[in-house]
């Protein structure tokens, strides 16, 4: 049996502009679907908003999101919480963090610099104790990125 996981994200009434984004960094297809085309009437506030989307990158990058139904957010990471780092420790109260591990510092790189494009860095990408490169930001969307070099 082969499985896979996949996250979803759930965003206040940015997921198409947050999986746009994604796209634009990792490449890949795009489906996005709206409350309107599952039968909510137009003119409905929300039905404009995204009840399924899904990404699909050949790297093997996939992530999902959709709008919870009802809520409407300019500043995503208002409500997402926080991550920082203090005295070499992260101090956070999200509940996860979206890992990307690469082979080599150029190939996370690409990745990073794209998803820093108006986001809070937490660590700067370079070499660690731990591994040939790691880096922490949050994105303009509010997810808690962490990026390894497994290998190098």
């Amino acid at each position: 049996m082969t499985l896979t996981t996949t996250t979803h994200f759930n965003f206040r009434g940015v997921a198409r502009q947050a999986l746009e984004f994604y796209q634009s960094v990792f490449g890949g297809d795009l489906t996005i679907a709206t409350y309107g085309d599952f039968g909510m009437p137009a003119g409905v506030p929300g039905a404009d908003k995204v009840v399924f989307g899904a990404l699909a990158a050949a790297d093997g990058i996939r992530l999902m999101a959709y709008d919870i139904p009802g809520q409407d957010d300019a500043d995503p990471a208002a409500t997402a919480g926080s991550t920082r780092r203090e005295n070499g420790v992260t101090i956070t109260d999200r509940t996860f963090f979206q890992a990307l591990d690469g082979g080599s510092i150029a190939e996370v790189s690409v990745y990073w610099e794209r998803l820093a494009d108006g986001a809070a860095i937490i660590e700067p990408l370079a070499a660690s104790a731990w591994s040939a490169g790691f880096g922490m930001l949050t994105d303009r969307f509010g997810v808690t990125w962490t990026f390894t070099v497994t290998a190098d």
